[in-house]
């Protein structure tokens, strides 16, 4: 814990004196303080060839062909968590991992268009004036994601939480204008079915995304996005953001905007 703080006091400490040095993307300039002015060993991960992340860094993974014309991160996103989902596997020894990664990939990828299809049946025939996704575990993490991109692609407001932090304060903002994503897990996936039920008597209109849904999941949703892909959860995990990408593209589309050039938004951060 020590050595965490002493890392963040530098961190601080030489940001603030670099914010008057040559415009550079954030992620580079920590790259660089810290490879080149604490000597510490730097992984870039980027899809981008030949970036400046890639000579800031000791080591750079290239994930080559999946670079984003549009501004927002989507293939780019799912593309890195499985890269980084596989470094972790491979790092502890486990191919098995790595394998079940590349199966749920091919078995996921016919799934895609069909996902679209309905995801944009329901939005064509509802009108929200909020945005809630829902998700603990390795889920809260694709919650907070999902919040982030139905807030770029769309302009909407958004936002995200634990599943079961969401039944106290927060379901006080629940109303029939409210669009609740479930995340709904494997391992928690009890107590999660009693908040979408609980949501669902609030008013709040109710969206499932599991892997294969019960009967509780199924009267509790006015929408169930199954992905029916065999295997372990955590391989999985990718797969689950996409309809909430889908959500975010086709809520934009509806209200006129251009997707994939969200008003105030840049490929990357630049510090002054």
């Amino acid at each position: 814990m020590k050595g965490e703080e002493k890392l963040w006091t530098i961190l601080n400490d030489k940001l603030e004196t670099l914010r008057a040095s040559n415009r550079l993307p954030e992620a580079v300039r920590v790259a660089e303080l810290l490879s080149t002015k604490h000597s510490l060993p730097t992984l870039g991960l980027t899809c981008v060839e030949n970036s400046n992340l890639a000579k800031a860094c000791e080591l750079t993974i290239v994930l080559s062909g999946v670079d984003e014309k549009s501004m927002v991160m989507t293939r780019s996103f799912t593309s890195m968590l499985i890269a980084l989902q596989c470094i972790a596997a491979k790092r502890a020894g486990n191919a098995e991992f790595c394998t079940s990664l590349e199966v749920m990939a091919a078995q996921f990828a016919p799934r895609i268009r069909p996902l679209a299809e309905r995801m944009q049946v329901f939005v064509d025939g509802n009108s929200f004036e909020d945005y809630v996704f829902l998700g603990q575990g390795p889920f809260h993490g694709l919650a907070r994601e999902a919040a982030l991109k139905v807030m770029e692609m769309s302009c909407s407001y958004s936002q995200s939480f634990h599943t079961l932090e969401f039944r106290h304060g927060p379901k006080a903002i629940v109303t029939p204008r409210t669009a609740l994503m479930f995340f709904v897990s494997e391992a928690g996936q009890q107590a999660e079915v009693e908040v979408l039920e609980e949501m669902k008597e609030l008013g709040g209109l109710t969206i499932s995304v599991c892997n294969v849904a019960n009967e509780k999941i199924r009267r509790a949703s006015e929408l169930v996005l199954e992905l029916n892909i065999p295997g372990d959860e955590l391989p999985r995990l990718a797969s689950h953001i996409v309809p909430a990408q889908w959500m975010g593209f086709f809520t934009g589309v509806g209200k006129g905007l251009n997707p994939d050039q969200p008003k105030n938004l840049t490929r990357v951060v630049v510090l002054d």
